[in-house]
């Protein structure tokens, strides 16, 4: 398999696969499963208003799972469970600067939901790519919070 990279971009832009995000439909029963019969830890809970969602986030070494919990029937997650079943919703890259990524990724002709950034879980910079442009993956982009004050 050969490797391609873009010109202009150091090796560190894009630093982590961040996470990859799960829609349930029942946060309860989802974390038993990962707690109790895969051994996963569950570091946290909170409720994203912005996204309508309740998010577990999950300890796998040096990533994360997070399990998405719809607050409502028409937020963005319970309309993807209603249209698609649970399953994955999206995979999400850290990078260090949001705003430039989106900049570059918008001059290039890629279709974005988010022109701007936004505040998600953890009180990261979030923004994502429309999965027309990624070969259907839903796309985060997140920059954590630390590096968010930047």
């Amino acid at each position: 398999m050969s490797s391609s990279h873009s010109a202009g971009h150091s090796s560190d832009a894009r630093t982590r696969l961040d996470h990859v995000a799960i829609a349930v439909t029942s946060l309860e029963d989802a974390l038993k499963f990962y707690e109790e019969q895969f051994g996963l830890h569950c570091l946290g809970i909170e409720i994203v208003e912005e996204q309508q969602v309740r998010v577990a986030k999950l300890d796998v070494g040096n990533t994360h799972i997070e399990l998405l919990e719809p607050l409502s029937a028409d937020s963005p997650v319970g309309k993807f469970i209603a249209q698609r079943g649970a399953g994955l919703h999206h995979v999400c890259v850290g990078v260090q600067d949001i705003s430039a990524e989106l900049a570059e990724l918008q001059g290039k002709g890629t279709r974005l939901i988010d022109q701007q950034p936004r505040i998600g879980a953890g009180g990261a910079k979030i923004a994502f790519v429309h999965p027309k442009s990624t070969g259907g993956v839903l796309l985060e982009l997140s920059q954590p919070q630390a590096d968010a004050d930047s």
